[in-house]
């Protein structure tokens, strides 16, 4: 059959009659001779929440779960202040474990647990066994701390004399038997709190191991802050990262990382707002809380180490705060229960706000720089961004707490860039609302949230054609496509895919983009579908992840214009170049059955090598979960050269492929 003709610099959703497996021909021309256009060079990025459990138990390198005794049944029904911990006796051994608050280490951190032994016997200890079992590996080295006090002898309520011997404390790491892989003894504890650490050498692995603090003697000592680390984190920062996730996340080479959240951010409440204040600082005086999606939250993985996380990869750090207002569905009240902080209150709330711009951006001999400093950064981190506010129900008392915050950023800091929200959806009243607030303030950015079927995702292609280029630019904050069932397919990665080329052509008003959610432990999934999945073992990218990273690691600076003829209804592409490595990338996107003979031409080679380098993904377009069908999808790149300006590819079924070109030295650049 004769191939439908169309000229255009994008893909249309034109319908055909062809066989399944009748290929098309379609002929790409690469208008390297016009002038290119400037896209934005950090279009592509990540979105962290702490949902699906992304922190403690997953990001966060910590392997003791409920350290610091304070679980509660806010968090889950059946949780209290002693969950994930009890007491291992052997022989004889007497021992209990409690809970107290009367001297605890921080205002911040007000229970800790006592630990009584009346007689060690053959064993008294407490057994921790972290987040579904601490995983442990032969050979590495777990950095073992705690805060420890020694209890008085006599009455409970008028101690006299510290018991005569301190309490002995040994550390161990058992296996799942219970056969002892790792041993070392504690520094002693005195009447004060003291942080005592060890480091313990794993003899054996073990996928779900175990933690025990063991007694020596009887007595009894308080006990707080139990941590285990594994000594080879991410960078090898303390408090750090887990090495394998945090680099999975690298590798997708972002441009930039939003932060805390999400809906995170504004919580379940007015009280349940995430406050960046109480995540700085040493650990012990952090104040955990229960988190929006029904779990804990440390405070671990803090502002701190947010910031460090994106110095480390090389990317631009946007903390999101919430606008004054709570989540319109907290408290599951479905979009009515919108409560906010009551006006004569709002100026210490946008003091905190300020005073984070400082504790990032501040003088080390700063109030709050001083305090980034004291943490072990000196200098500034370069905060350019802060959202405020996300998915909100766009009310008017919103919009008069928003421009309130505005104003005062803007005020203080006219160098900060504030992120505006136009709710959770690509169009509807908040949506409108939203736009309409950003016309009126001329806030130079915002943020856009969508989460739509494959179908919708190739059907929008032009969304961002029309917007006017006057306006704020746009942060696609979260994005993913749906199929039925959310199940996570490489017809939707492909639509994904086809969208993120869009988004390209319109990098000048399309300013960054972020897939949503980040993480999800398997088994602890508040949110399905999401981007990378992990176990205590293992990471699991999936079909969508390695989209994400093909688009991360091509990320160009200027579009350049191309043309094709002989489209299909499931067929788009989109060229870039870094201006600063002069290399091309080509994203080709077949979204159908039908194979595709593809020709590009290049209208003019010179400026580039001619060598190539093809990079494809194909597979079943139903294919589920790469992590569980691990050859449904298959990713390869090859070698092709360029023949006089031409190159020719045969594309397979649901396949997307970036074609690599290397530049010749800026001096051979016309343009």
């Amino acid at each position: 059959m004769r191939p439908l003709l169309f000229l255009a610099s994008f893909g249309l959703a034109l319908s055909t009659s062809l066989n399944a497996s009748e290929p098309i021909s379609v002929d790409l021309k690469v208008r390297l001779n016009q002038p290119a256009k400037a896209i934005s060079s950090n279009l592509f990025g990540i979105f962290y929440e702490d949902l699906n459990y992304a922190a403690d138990g997953g990001l966060y390198a910590e392997l003791v779960q409920n350290r610091s005794f304070e679980y509660s049944a806010l968090e889950q029904p059946d949780w209290n202040a002693l969950s994930f911990w009890e007491v291992s006796l052997e022989g004889d051994g007497q021992a209990t474990l409690i809970v107290d608050g009367g001297r605890p280490i921080h205002q911040n951190n007000p229970k800790y647990g006592v630990f009584k032994v009346e007689d060690p016997g053959g064993k008294a200890a407490i057994r921790n066994r972290g987040f579904n079992g601490i995983s442990i590996d032969k050979g590495e080295s777990y950095n073992l701390s705690l805060f420890a006090r020694q209890l008085y002898k006599g009455n409970r309520w008028s101690p006299d004399t510290l018991d005569e011997k301190p309490l002995g404390l040994l550390a161990r790491l058992l296996n799942s038997e219970g056969e002892t892989i790792a041993e070392a003894p504690l520094p002693e504890s005195g009447n004060e709190w003291s942080k005592l650490e060890t480091t313990l050498v794993a003899k054996k692995s073990a996928i779900a191991g175990q933690l025990e603090i063991i007694a020596t003697e009887a007595g009894g000592i308080a006990l707080d802050m139990i941590s285990l680390f594994p000594n080879d984190t991410y960078q090898g920062h303390r408090n750090g990262l887990r090495k394998d996730l945090a680099q999975t996340i690298a590798d997708t080479k972002p441009q930039f990382m939003r932060f805390p959240g999400g809906c995170l951010v504004h919580g379940n409440g007015i009280g349940n707002f995430y406050n960046w204040k109480h995540t700085i600082g040493p650990i012990e005086e952090r104040r955990g809380q229960p988190n929006l999606w029904g779990y804990h939250q440390t405070g671990g993985l803090g502002y701190f180490e947010y910031f460090q996380f994106c110095e480390d990869m090389g990317a631009i750090p946007i903390p999101v705060v919430a606008a004054a207002v709570s989540c319109q569905n907290s408290g599951h009240t479905a979009g009515s229960g919108q409560s906010c902080i009551q006006l004569e209150e709002l100026d210490l709330y946008i003091e905190d706000i300020l005073d984070l711009i400082e504790w990032a951006n501040g003088p080390a001999d700063s109030t709050w720089g001083s305090k980034r400093a004291a943490a072990g950064h000196p200098e500034p981190f370069g905060l350019k961004f802060l959202g405020v506010g996300n998915e909100d129900k766009i009310t008017p008392e919103f919009e008069e707490r928003f421009t309130l915050i505005y104003d005062a950023i803007k005020n203080a800091h006219p160098e900060i860039v504030v992120i505006g929200t136009v709710g959770p959806s690509p169009d509807g009243t908040d949506y409108e609302e939203g736009w309409r607030i950003s016309n009126k303030l001329d806030l130079e950015i915002v943020d856009e949230h969508y989460y739509q079927s494959p179908d919708w995702f190739w059907q929008n292609l032009e969304r961002y054609d029309s917007y006017d280029r006057s306006k704020a630019t746009v942060y696609l904050g979260e994005y993913a496509a749906h199929d039925q069932g959310r199940k996570l397919t490489l017809r939707a990665a492909l639509a994904e895919a086809a969208y993120m080329t869009s988004l390209e052509r319109n990098g000048d008003i399309v300013g960054m983009a972020s897939y949503a959610p980040l993480l999800a432990k398997l088994g602890n999934t508040q949110w399905n579908p999401d981007l990378i999945y992990f176990d205590n073992q293992t990471v699991y990218p999936t079909i969508s992840y390695e989209v994400q990273k093909l688009f991360g690691q091509s990320q160009g600076d200027e579009y350049i214009h191309s043309d094709y003829t002989g489209i299909h209804q499931r067929f788009t592409a989109s060229t870039v170049r870094n201006s600063q490595t002069a290399q091309l990338y080509t994203k080709l996107v077949n979204g159908s059955e039908n194979p595709i003979k593809l020709a590009i031409d290049f209208d003019t080679a010179a400026k580039f090598t001619t060598d190539a380098t093809i990079t494809t993904l194909t597979g079943n377009p139903l294919a589920e979960n790469t992590f569980e069908n691990p050859n449904s999808v298959q990713t390869h790149s090859k070698k092709a050269s360029i023949i006089q300006n031409h190159l020719d590819i045969n594309m397979p079924p649901y396949s997307l492929l970036v074609v690599t070109v290397n530049g010749r030295p800026a001096k051979n650049f016309s343009n």
